[in-house]
């Protein structure tokens, strides 16, 4: 597949987030502000940064696939400028975080109560992002890792 979308002018770059497993903890308090993210280590390379500022200069998209590949390029974007660089993230991303690197999400479907739903209703929106899941639901998509996927543009 990568291979096809090479030919088709679509480059790949990479990121590594070292995913722990409170990443997948449902968020077990009321208040989704007092809910605590586990720290997770990241590195995002100068050659991603090129790759990303290169596309931008070409008027391209910036295509985050999975949701832990978003959270790398946000973390490494927190001054609101993507940093080369490997570090430690907590990123808790809910609606209303403004996203500085990723234009476009290509991930699965979420268990409810999760940070990656709430991640995911931030990007798309929490009204389409709900629609959608009621279609996946009544449609029987299959949810978390290895079930079906979908793309999602920035709202």
């Amino acid at each position: 597949m990568l291979a096809t979308l090479s030919k088709q002018g679509i480059h790949a770059a990479y990121v590594t987030l070292h995913v722990g497993a409170g990443t997948f903890q449902p968020v077990r308090v009321e208040r989704v502000a007092e809910h605590v993210m586990h720290s997770e280590r990241y590195v995002v390379t100068q050659a991603t940064v090129d790759a990303i500022e290169q596309a931008r200069a070409r008027g391209g998209r910036v295509i985050a696939v999975g949701t832990t590949s978003l959270r790398a390029l946000e973390s490494s974007a927190q001054s609101g400028v993507l940093r080369a660089g490997a570090g430690e993230t907590s990123i808790f991303i809910t609606p209303g975080y403004r996203f500085n690197v990723v234009d476009v999400l290509l991930t699965n479907f979420h268990l409810p109560k999760s940070t990656l739903l709430m991640l995911v209703c931030a990007f798309g929106g929490m009204d389409k992002m709900l629609a959608a899941y009621r279609i996946a639901v009544d449609n029987e998509y299959r949810f978390f890792s290895y079930g079906d996927a979908m793309m999602i543009e920035r709202s």
